[in-house]
């Protein structure tokens, strides 16, 4: 029997230990997608408990929790902090299979040198361990400097101010670079009852009034400047399906000032402002050389009762079943005719693997390697067997070679040992291909190959 979760963790052959060892392990982070409070690294948070760094905002653990049994109030209820890790420990050691399993006893290993595996037992112990090392230091920003980040690419929106973005930029004492992502998903959201109220409070970020659709394109141009003067470098847009409607300028306006008068739209009308708007920011992407992802394929907010008690994203989204393909093949083929920007796709549902995967070669750009990318397994998928499958999917249809790796997607600073979880998934899988004689075994070009994918193609595609 292996020792539990050592240094060769997932590593089932020697060539698999050296590509891990000797290329992947080292190589620096750039987490070109999460959801971290920027004011937290700028303040440089401290914590007082694991269960403030755990358990706080993470939407991943509350889901496991319930499924475990565990009542609310020890999930995200007024209990108090210990009993609620108690009833977290509870459930990693049950976790068995989970992901949550492996990224707790990693961030375990990692920020407070505790090799023991958690459970009912040693929780106690390992809760006086973790909360000391807490409060002899380990804020946030010894969290991302010790995890060799390099960059963090938040999720912002248009109307955000990007104060602590650019208090970060002027701190020549934290050398990581903290950038901001362009995410206008409430532009786009012309059904939303709040759309009126955010249309004004986006105007009023760029200093002019929105009345119409010139006025809107007006003011996300204005905002997009500032993002890139501030170093933005992705854009990111998310939606449970992939919109595609022809419309007009003029039909655009017209759907808008409606919506602004509050008046009811249909699905087709919403599909059509869409549309629209996503060439006009595609376009602008382009001219500025950033990166668009697309999230496609989430559900959201399926526990209605549960989403009125707690509000969104607290664990009651789900992967959706809806065809993307052809709206997706339409709707990039319509950014191609305007300016395709370097793009990034993600599907939350493993069955739109090969639709992406094949996708891919229809917009590829000869002057430039790994425009177009199939994103890494999201949210539900990034398991070890998910990560297997898309980077299969993508070694297949297309150039594994050029993939942009892995991101946190996370809240939490403690998220950084998923990283090395791809890692090694990532050196097993070449790995095994290497030891079976289905590749040369070339050490020196496949050690290459690993040190792009953990690095070096995002920080490329993410030049200007």
């Amino acid at each position: 029997m292996k020792p539990f979760m050592d240094q060769d963790f997932l590593l089932e052959s020697d060539a698999a230990k050296t590509l891990y060892h000797t290329y992947a392990k080292d190589m620096p982070i750039c987490d070109y997608h999460c959801h971290v409070v920027v004011k937290e690294i700028w303040e440089d948070q401290r914590y007082d408990t694991l269960t403030q760094v755990w358990l706080s905002g993470d939407h991943y653990k509350w889901r496991a929790m319930r499924l475990n049994g565990i009542p609310e109030r020890l999930i995200t209820g007024d209990a108090p902090a210990e009993e609620k890790f108690i009833a977290y420990a509870r459930t990693v050691a049950s976790a068995v299979g989970n992901p949550l399993y492996h990224w707790t006893h990693l961030e375990l290993q990692r920020y407070f040198g505790i090799f023991e595996p958690l459970n009912e037992a040693t929780a106690p112990a390992i809760w006086e361990q973790a909360n000391r090392v807490l409060r002899d230091g380990l804020t946030t920003r010894k969290m991302i400097l010790q995890s060799n980040v390099k960059t963090i690419c938040s999720t912002d929106d248009p109307a955000d101010d990007l104060r602590y973005h650019r208090q970060l930029r002027e701190d020549t004492a934290f050398p990581v670079q903290v950038l901001p992502s362009f995410r206008p998903d409430q532009a786009l959201d012309v059904r939303n009852p709040g759309y009126s109220a955010y249309i004004a409070r986006l105007g009023q970020a760029a200093g002019l009034t929105i009345t119409d659709w010139e006025s809107l394109k007006a003011a996300l141009a204005n905002r997009l400047d500032y993002f890139d003067a501030m170093g933005c470098r992705v854009s990111d847009h998310a939606f449970a399906y992939v919109p595609y409607a022809e419309a007009d300028e003029k039909t655009a306006d017209s759907i808008m000032r409606r919506a602004l008068n509050g008046e009811t739209l249909t699905q087709p009308e919403e599909e059509q402002y869409k549309t629209l708007l996503l060439q006009t920011l595609a376009a602008l992407y382009h001219k500025k050389g950033m990166v668009m992802q697309l999230h496609i394929g989430p559900m959201r907010r399926v526990n209605a009762a549960m989403t009125r008690q707690l509000g969104a994203d607290t664990g009651f989204d789900s992967v959706n079943d809806l065809c993307i393909a052809e709206p997706l093949g339409r709707f990039l083929n319509s950014l191609n005719e305007r300016g395709l920007p370097k793009t990034i796709l993600y599907c939350l549902n493993p069955k739109d693997n090969y639709v992406l995967g094949t996708m891919l070669g229809n917009f590829a750009d000869g002057g430039l390697a790994g425009k177009m990318q199939f994103g890494s397994a999201w949210w539900f998928n990034d398991h070890r067997e998910g990560m297997v499958e898309q980077m299969t999917t993508l070694a297949n249809l297309g150039m594994l070679s050029q993939f942009t790796g892995m991101l946190t997607d996370s809240r939490s600073f403690t998220s950084y040992p998923r990283f090395e979880y791809f890692r090694r998934i990532l050196c097993n899988l070449i790995g095994s291909w290497m030891e079976a004689g289905e590749i040369a075994p070339d050490m020196d070009r496949m050690g290459k190959l690993v040190q792009d994918v953990c690095y070096n193609n995002i920080e490329r595609l993410m030049r200007r």
